[in-house]
């Protein structure tokens, strides 16, 4: 797949929310995929598309299926903010049991199930340093860091005061085991960031890096 173009191009939202935005891109004979922050205001350390980019790149020649990349701008007047381009992948991203039912034979399912897992696998057993990956983030007390991220976002975006949310941090804090291993975790592993090969039982992809760092493996399953 070509990473140029002289044709007029066409976007199209493909995905929204809270997380980065994700547009289909074609020129009519080829397609690629778009990543961009999400509209409005964003937290300081939220939404690095170079670091998202880094990732998609030095994972490209694993055994972990990701979308290859095509190109990175960081200029934010291009396009509003910084974004990334990656090449499209064929595949069903299953957001519920009605639509996993029509994607996936049900003769595929387990096979679906066991890549699910043997994909983690692959994640887990990379070294960092040979990826490249080395320097991607602290590699001790990854949970206490998580913990202290998610309180110090809430603080920073919360309306109200809300009792409940103290009471879980608190309960987190106290229950939270001791880290035994350190690998590249992807943050927020489970089906519907994947794209699915359906009739083939397969993760086509698997997508949405920007929680990715290193850490506890165990906090991927």
């Amino acid at each position: 797949m070509t990473g140029a173009t002289d044709r007029p191009l066409r976007a199209e939202l493909i995905a929204g929310g809270r997380s980065n935005l994700t547009y289909g891109v074609t020129d009519g004979e080829h397609q690629w995929v778009l990543r961009r922050p999400p509209l409005g205001h964003v937290l300081p350390t939220a939404h690095d598309m170079g670091r998202e980019h880094r990732i998609l790149f030095a994972l490209a020649e694993t055994a972990v299926p990701v979308p290859k990349t095509v190109a990175l701008c960081r200029d934010a007047s291009v396009n509003d903010a910084p974004f990334y381009v990656m090449e499209f992948v064929a595949g069903s991203v299953l957001t519920g049991p009605e639509l996993a039912a029509e994607t996936v034979p049900a003769e595929r399912r387990e096979t679906l199930g066991l890549h699910t897992i043997e994909t983690l696998a692959a994640l887990h057993r990379l070294d960092p340093d040979t990826v490249g990956l080395g320097d991607l983030g602290r590699r001790e007390a990854y949970l206490a860091r998580q913990l202290a991220r998610w309180m110090t976002q809430w603080e920073k975006t919360k309306t109200r005061e809300l009792p409940s949310m103290d009471e879980a941090h608190e309960a987190l804090v106290a229950r939270m085991p001791d880290q035994a291993a350190v690998a590249i975790v992807h943050g927020d592993y489970r089906i519907g960031n994947f794209l699915v090969d359906g009739p083939a039982g397969r993760i086509a992809a698997v997508l949405d890096w920007e929680l990715c760092t290193l850490g506890d493996p165990l906090a991927d399953v």
